[in-house]
């Protein structure tokens, strides 16, 4: 499913890029939810990174599209913006805060179509060096390199990473799964470990940034044969 928010004050736009995203959910046969706003003041108030792609128009009341980007960018800097302007100038400016495209008024399918596949081709190559948690209040995404570990605490997840620590519910079985084509090792019960982040072993513990963590002896020999194979020598 593609997460779109369509920012657009004008309404007969914001029907037609409506109109234009359904017909593109049946070309392409994938699903997509959308959620539409008036103004770039409304929509950076409510922003939770919730979304994949941003359709913005540029020239709104209250927040222009401009602004509310350059907003948006300090929560979220992943998430794909895609202008929509009368004028290409403004757009241009849009590569301030790393925006895909434009989308040029008055609107044709063609053109809209192009840039949004464009957009969701980015959004997939994206999310599978990333990975997006529910925490209380809010989501937390994260480069998945930039996760050191996840320990299991009951019903919870704590990640450890280079944002800071943060909660969601859930187990490390089902982690281990999403995690798997990535250099991760289930270093015992409680621990999931991402072995770009291993400095060293002392005794039976991993050491994580500056933290030992205890790696079960009946993991050990695996452990250390992936620790091996992923830092490309054999550790004597």
């Amino acid at each position: 499913m593609i997460r779109i928010a369509v920012v657009e004050d004008e309404m007969n736009y914001q029907e037609q890029l409506i109109e234009f995203l359904r017909r593109f959910e049946q070309d392409r046969g994938e699903k997509i939810e959308i959620e539409t706003y008036t103004d770039g003041d409304e929509f950076v108030e409510n922003y939770q990174a919730q979304f994949d792609i941003i359709l913005m128009d540029i020239q709104m009341p209250f927040m222009d599209g401009m602004s509310a980007a350059e907003e948006i960018r300090n929560k979220d800097s992943e998430v794909v913006i895609i202008f929509i302007t009368n004028l290409a100038q403004y757009a241009i400016k849009g590569y301030a805060v790393d925006a895909l495209d434009y989308v040029l008024k008055p609107i044709s399918y063609f053109q809209f179509s192009q840039r949004l596949h464009r957009a969701a081709e980015r959004m997939k190559k994206r999310e599978t060096q990333h990975l997006t948690i529910k925490i209380k209040g809010g989501v937390q995404r994260f480069k998945i390199s930039d996760i050191y570990y996840v320990e299991s605490q009951g019903h919870n997840l704590v990640f450890s990473s280079k944002a800071g620590d943060f909660i969601t519910s859930g187990t490390l079985k089902e982690l281990e799964k999403q995690l798997s084509s990535f250099h991760f090792f289930r270093g015992n019960k409680g621990y999931l470990i991402n072995l770009e982040h291993v400095e060293g072993m002392n005794d039976n513990c991993a050491i994580v940034k500056g933290k030992e963590l205890l790696i079960s002896r009946n993991r050990r020999k695996a452990f250390m044969e992936a620790l091996s194979h992923y830092w490309g020598e054999v550790i004597k």
